[in-house]
């Protein structure tokens, strides 16, 4: 990724806080077994500050989407204290295979780590640490004979893959999940899973920060079986 590339996916901008549209692909970090992580780059958006900015939060390798940045330690401090508190919402695009018969819902599920061999891999676990998703459909169709579902889903909770486990727990994993559904290892579908909108009550006078951020091409085909119409905005310059 150039300097150019990324702050082409900048969503939004002031002096305490950066949104920025996330790339599928990319680990957010550098994990244990190293290699270039989107944390890299952050120097290109410095924007004249001393320091590169920093991580609010995070989003896993194959999700993309709205990624918060804090552009300094105080900012960072808010920011991360708004998140612990569960007061930023966030909204995510997923298409899933099946899906429920309802048309929104709730799913509460506990969850714990796999094993301590498997990483970051999660499990439900009635020992777990409580998690919670809202969802909602979004639209259905038919892809090659199997039915699929566009779902709009709140996670109330922020373990780690929280939404990933809770749907495939349910029944309908995301498309495109090589870790808790169905797809190959190589050669499937991407991860159907989009950070697509964040808001961040960031002022107290003010109303809250809303960023979206627009959906990748290789989530757009099953949208728009789906009855998704398309993007109505555009990046920032």
């Amino acid at each position: 990724m150039t300097p150019e590339e990324i702050v082409a996916r900048l969503l939004y901008r002031d002096g305490l806080m950066l949104i920025i549209d996330k790339p599928a692909g990319y680990a957010v970090h550098k994990g244990p077994k190293g290699g270039e992580s989107l944390e890299d780059h952050f120097g290109a958006l410095r924007f004249g500050l001393p320091r590169s900015p920093a991580l609010a939060h995070r989003l896993d390798r194959d999700t993309s989407g709205c990624l918060v940045l804090g552009r300094h330690r105080k900012a960072l401090a808010t920011l991360g204290k708004l998140f612990k508190d569960g007061r930023v919402g966030k909204t995510y695009w997923a298409v899933v295979e099946g899906g429920p018969a309802e048309d929104e819902g709730r799913i509460e599920l506990p969850l714990g780590k796999r094993d301590d061999t498997r990483g970051w891999w999660m499990k439900v676990d009635p020992e777990g640490q409580p998690s919670a998703t809202t969802w909602k459909v979004m639209g259905r169709a038919d892809d090659n004979g199997k039915p699929i579902t566009w779902l709009a889903l709140e996670p109330l909770t922020g373990r780690t893959h929280q939404l990933r486990v809770h749907c495939a727990a349910t029944g309908w994993p995301i498309l495109g999940d090589t870790i808790y559904g169905n797809a190959p290892r190589t050669g499937g579908p991407a991860l159907h899973l989009h950070a697509r909108e964040v808001v961040v009550p960031l002022y107290k006078n003010k109303e809250p920060v809303r960023a979206m951020a627009p959906v990748p091409l290789t989530m757009q085909d099953r949208l728009y079986a789906c009855g998704w119409q398309g993007e109505v905005f555009r990046l920032v310059d």
